[in-house]
Parts: C-alpha cells; sequence; structure tokens
C-alpha cells in the first residue's frame, strides 16, 4: 500500500538523519576520509572509521594496555597526518614516548598532560576537545560515568576532535554513551624469515560495541607503514595486506 510505502521512505530518511546528526557522513564522502583499518571499517556505519565520536578502549591487564597503546599510536599516525597536534593526558603514564615513531608519530607532538586526578584528566580532556586543530585527545582513566561521558561525547560532536579513552578497571565499567567500545590483546609475532628480533605488533581487535553498526573480532598486525589483517590461521602463516595506510 502506498501509505506503507511512505513510512517506510520517512524512516529510511530518519535513519539518515539520525547518522548525520552524530557525525556520520555519507558513505561517498565517508569513504574518502577511511584510516585504513580494511574490513573493520565495514562495521561502522558508512564503513568509515567515526571521528567525530568518543572511542573506548577496555584493557584488563598491562599487556593490554601496551597492546593498545600501540594500536591506538597506528591510529594516531594517520589522524596527525596533517601535521596537527595530539594531547595526551592522565594520572599514570605508561607509554614511552620514543616507542612511537615505530608507528610514523613523533613525539613531540603528542601533549602530554600528567595530573594527579582522574576528574581533573576528564576536565582536561573535555576542554582539549573543544581546542581546534587537534588531531584527536587520549585519556586514561579507570572509570567513565554516564554523565561524563555525555559531557565528552557532546563536546567531540561539537567541535569534531575523536576521543580515544583507555579505561583500566573493568569493576567500573558502567553504561556510556560513547560510538564504540573496543578491547585489544597482544598476539606473538612472526620473525621475518632471516632476520634476527621479534617481529611486527600482532594484536587480536574486538570491537564490542558500535553505534548503528555490527561488533566483530579480527587479527591485525602493523607492518611497519600501516595495518594488515591476518587470518584466523595468522600465527602459521605470513601476514597478507589489505591496504596500506600512506
Amino acid at each position: 500500500m502506498w501509505y506503507m510505502e511512505a513510512k517506510s521512505e520517512i524512516l529510511d530518511k530518519l535513519k539518515r538523519n539520525l547518522l548525520l546528526w552524530q557525525g556520520v557522513k555519507p558513505a561517498e564522502l565517508a569513504r574518502a576520509e577511511q584510516i585504513g583499518l580494511g574490513v573493520i571499517e565495514d562495521a561502522f556505519p558508512a564503513k568509515v572509521f567515526p571521528r567525530k565520536a568518543i572511542h573506548e578502549f577496555i584493557c584488563l591487564s598491562p599487556d593490554q594496555a601496551s597492546a593498545t597503546d600501540g594500536f591506538i599510536a597506528g591510529l594516531l599516525s594517520v589522524l596527525m597526518a596533517d601535521g596537527a597536534a595530539c594531547v595526551w593526558v592522565g594520572t599514570r603514564r605508561r607509554l614511552f614516548p620514543s616507542a612511537l615513531a615505530a608507528f610514523n608519530v613523533a613525539a613531540d607532538r603528542i601533549i602530554f598532560i600528567d595530573l594527579q586526578s582522574e576528574q581533573e584528566v576528564l576536565w582536561v580532556m573535555e576542554e582539549a576537545l573543544k581546542c581546534e586543530g587537534l588531531a584527536a585527545v587520549v585519556a586514561e582513566v579507570d572509570g567513565l560515568s554516564l554523565v561524563n561521558s555525555r559531557r565528552l561525547q557532546l563536546a567531540v560532536e561539537q567541535h569534531g576532535i575523536p576521543g580515544l579513552i583507555i579505561r583500566k578497571d573493568e569493576r567500573r565499567m558502567a553504561s556510556t554513551v560513547s560510538t564504540a567500545r573496543w578491547r585489544i590483546s597482544p598476539l606473538p609475532s612472526q620473525d621475518e624469515e632471516g632476520l634476527p628480533g621479534v617481529g611486527f605488533p600482532r594484536w587480536q581487535v574486538q570491537l564490542l560495541k558500535v553505534r548503528s553498526g555490527q561488533p566483530g573480532s579480527w587479527i591485525l598486525e602493523w607492518q611497519g607503514d600501516g595495518f594488515a589483517q591476518l587470518p584466523a590461521s595468522a600465527h602459521q602463516i605470513t601476514a597478507q595486506p589489505f591496504e596500506k595506510i600512506g
């Protein structure tokens, strides 16, 4: 019936408008802003990593925290490609700045801010998200309340700077309005044939929650200048890159 078709058309239009209000661009425009995550980006609306969004990274152990730092550094290599700076704020900084060079990120373009309390961390993050010219803001906290997540998401939507939150306490895992919730776990690397030492960083990447998208799990490897997706049997075979950042 004609009224059923009209109702369906109205619903489709509302869905498109909601995505636009959330900062998701139409597919043909958004794909030009992909950041090299390959099939993982297909899990997001318009098949692109949402920049006007809050992303939570859940770390339940020190090794997951280190893996998360590396994965975020890979993201920053793209987000900061135009020369913009990044703010990294927390109360117990673990990151060794010089290690960022392995992910093509210049440490002198990261503004590290070390504070005494998580309340201060969240306040500084909110204010930094309002600063024009930044590529991203990273914050390390134990917990994040619904109210604080709303404030941060509002700042992101108004100013378009992605907020990356590293959360380290599962017991304080309250509901939030974040667009995506990730868990990054380390996997054994594979030595390069004929070369000494360890291979490229490799991770199990879980997208636990994504608004208007599809959660999933993948194996990724950083291959010096970009991410590469690996098959499930990646511990036995060489990585096959799907796309390079560049």
